[in-house]
């Protein structure tokens, strides 16, 4: 008896079948063989396929940037397996919306390239150092910036960053393999480019700029002057959520008729703020609904500190008691009540309106779009690199909030709560697998924090002088004790129950 066949998951992802592609599919309308390269975008996760590269396709849509063009590459071993699939399908990209009223696909073209990953960097060098790159962006998570907890600076005592002081013709990360191109355009004349963060950091382009200067002071001096005269680091803030690609995901692109294997879900919002300062040119970014504008830190602040902060607040306790999307979390009664709390009395007293938009306001479009049943954002994804995520988004906010005598109660429960999340044990008992790059470290002082709670924010290098705060502080460990004892349910009745302070 012949075995019967399966039916085939759709048409495969290439520049020869676009044509073949479902009819209800969007698709490059633009001759993709003439396209001319203009951007090298480091760091090509979900986020840059379903946001930046997004905006550039739209452009191509309508016959502009055609010598935009984006080149991915990445500084990392784990970087290969995202090319390898994307070289296999042309570097064509799916794109599903899930919106709360149904889902649609588009197919994206604007990127034509994917250089080797390999140690040293040599290819991507070469290629930034070519004349018509006039744009370098980054996507390298907060955690890729080498911030020192000391100072704010470059952590120029990291291993990696001393590698490329010390071998700058073969560095290991992003800005040494950025200062090592930038050398070679100023000696053959090339010119500068535009160093363009898209990473969730307040001042991105100002972090950029300085870690890049830091490092190329070290090896080079006069290069150093050079880039800081010539090249452009405007701050930037993006908006969109991105789940990871999993098997749903791969399922779903099946449905739509299209084998890709490496689809790309995103919600139904986007927005993407840029300062105005691009040394070598730029895509017209305002005719496909980019803010172009000089004040950038105002979005950027209502963003990461109601979004991205917003997200710590969910994460976190969704994770301690099985809640496994964030959506899931908006649809608990108990923390979705803990956000709302959150985020009303203890983060919008520190963001100021942006044009068309007041803090509140912003909260309630967050809480709608976290809500989106049909993005399946695991708590999991949002709650991954911790030791980066929270100093970045929840510290300063509880630092704003001590100096101007307001409450911390809700943010320092939910520092309490990633710090239980570490211990790897859900209140039921099951595994946290590793969610951190530093998850050994972490983990360890959570277990001794369970009997000395001062024992976790002892990690000076997240917490600094936050340890010794004598409002912050207690306010921690009853928190974490009451975690420990009666679990983060117990903990959130007792917030939710807290009246609101007042100034």
């Amino acid at each position: 008896m012949a075995c019967a066949k399966l039916n085939p998951p759709g048409v495969a992802l290439a520049d020869v079948n676009l044509p073949r592609l479902p009819a209800a599919v969007a698709r490059p309308v633009y001759d993709r063989s003439e396209l001319r390269a203009g951007i090298v975008h480091i760091g090509l996760g979900n986020f840059h396929r379903g946001h930046q590269a997004w905006y550039i396709h739209q452009l191509m849509q309508q016959g502009l940037a055609q010598d935009w063009a984006i080149i991915g590459a990445g500084v990392r071993p784990q970087d290969q397996a995202m090319r390898d699939r994307l070289i296999a399908q042309d570097h064509l990209t799916t794109l599903i919306e899930l919106s709360p009223e149904g889902k649609s696909a588009e197919v994206i073209g604007s990127m034509i390239d994917y250089l080797p990953i390999e140690s040293g960097n040599a290819a991507l060098i070469r290629q930034m150092a070519e004349a018509n790159i006039r744009i370098v962006s980054l996507t390298i998570t907060e955690g890729g910036y080498f911030i020192s907890a000391t100072d704010g600076g470059l952590d120029v005592a990291h291993p990696d960053i001393q590698h490329d002081i010390h071998h700058p013709e073969t560095p290991r990360t992003v800005f040494g393999a950025i200062v090592a191109a930038l050398k070679l355009r100023h000696t053959t004349g090339a010119g500068p480019f535009t160093v363009l963060s898209c990473d969730n950091l307040r001042g991105n382009g100002t972090i950029a700029q300085q870690a890049i200067l830091s490092l190329a002071q070290h090896i080079d001096p006069a290069l150093a002057k050079w880039i800081g005269d010539s090249c452009s680091f405007p701050n930037s803030m993006v908006d969109c959520i991105v789940p990871a690609t999993g098997p749903n995901e791969i399922e779903l692109v099946q449905s739509f008729g299209i084998d890709d294997a490496a689809p790309v879900t995103h919600e139904n919002y986007r927005q993407w703020v840029i300062e105005v300062d691009f040394c070598a040119g730029r895509p017209a970014l305002e005719e496909v609904g980019v803010i172009l504008t000089p004040e950038v830190h105002a979005y950027e602040a209502m963003k990461i500190r109601i979004l991205n902060a917003g997200h710590q607040v969910l994460a976190n306790v969704g994770e301690l008691a099985s809640v496994e999307t964030i959506a899931e979390c908006m649809a608990h009664p108990l923390i979705s009540q803990f956000f709302h709390k959150v985020e009303h009395e203890e983060i919008v007293p520190y963001v100021s309106a942006v044009p068309g938009m007041a803090p509140t306001a912003y909260v309630e479009l967050i809480a709608q779009r976290f809500s989106n049943p049909e993005i399946r954002d695991t708590t999991r994804r949002v709650s991954f690199d911790g030791s980066s995520r929270h100093p970045e988004f929840i510290l300063p906010i509880i630092r704003d909030a001590l100096a101007r005598g307001g409450s911390i109660e809700g943010l320092a429960l939910v520092e309490a709560l990633w710090a239980r999340m570490c211990a790897g044990v859900r209140d039921g008992g099951a595994v946290i697998q590793e969610n951190d790059p530093d998850w050994q470290r972490l983990s360890k002082t959570a277990r001794e924090s369970a009997k000395r709670p001062a024992a976790w924010l002892e990690q000076s290098q997240i917490y600094d002088s936050l340890a010794q705060d004598k409002v912050f502080a207690p306010a921690f460990c009853r928190w974490l004790q009451m975690i420990w004892a009666d679990g983060s349910m117990f903990a959130l009745q007792t917030y939710l129950k807290q009246v609101q302070h007042s100034e």
